[in-house]
């Protein structure tokens, strides 16, 4: 049985806008949708599925169209990306290694 799920506002607008980038950088290649899905690794229904924005595509194959096409996703400065990286696993390194949800004491006599 296959589930539903709905995405929010922000997450259709951003996928239906990377995915737009994605064919713009494409169509500027000169690459066909058969080619990029050659060279993502994928099938060419996928890889319209990307360009029109569908949230359902997998993040990987999504990133990996985005790259091959040359549309940036963080900073194009390799050292800026590695800083923010290592700025992250800095407070990554600060916070708890799990989060539990709060348990419930029923302290009622």
């Amino acid at each position: 049985m296959k589930r539903t799920f709905s995405f929010s506002p922000l997450t259709v607008e951003a996928a239906r806008v990377l995915g737009s980038q994605i064919r713009l950088a494409r169509t500027q290649r000169r690459w066909t949708v058969a080619e990029l899905a050659e060279r993502v690794g994928t099938s060419s229904p996928t890889v319209q599925k990307i360009e029109r924005g569908d949230p359902t595509v997998g993040l990987g194959l999504a990133l990996e169209a985005a790259v091959l096409t040359g549309v940036t996703l963080f900073s194009p400065e390799p050292d800026h990306r590695r800083m923010e990286a290592r700025h992250i696993a800095d407070r990554l390194a600060l916070l708890p290694q799990a989060v539990r949800a709060p348990v419930k004491i029923d302290d009622e006599f």
